[in-house]
């Protein structure tokens, strides 16, 4: 069963990531972007997901750094969200069987 502050965790990640995506258009939308500025702005959200899972990268679990294994490796072959759905489903593979 999930802890009901991991689900809120993830409620609040999954919020921020659509809000940073959605605000930016939202705030420059009357604004000519260059396409170096459009490609920014493609990019905060995963951003924003990496740094709330960044402090995993120096825990000494093994099953979270072979998640970050594979998720870089997923993030190098696909977008965002099978990245995503990816790295959390990895990563709850690895817990149950090596935890």
């Amino acid at each position: 069963m999930i802890h009901s502050a991991t689900l809120i965790a993830i409620l609040c990640i999954a919020i921020t990531t659509y809000l940073t995506r959605v605000l930016g258009y939202v705030l420059l939308k009357n604004k000519t972007l260059t396409a170096r500025q459009k490609q920014i702005l493609e990019v905060v959200p995963g951003c924003v997901l990496i740094s709330v899972i960044a402090p995993y990268f120096v825990k000494d679990n093994p099953a979270d750094l072979l998640a970050i294994a594979i998720t870089l490796l997923a993030a190098s072959r696909f977008s965002l969200l099978p990245t995503v759905l990816i790295s959390m489903l990895s990563a709850a593979v690895l817990r149950f069987v090596l935890i």
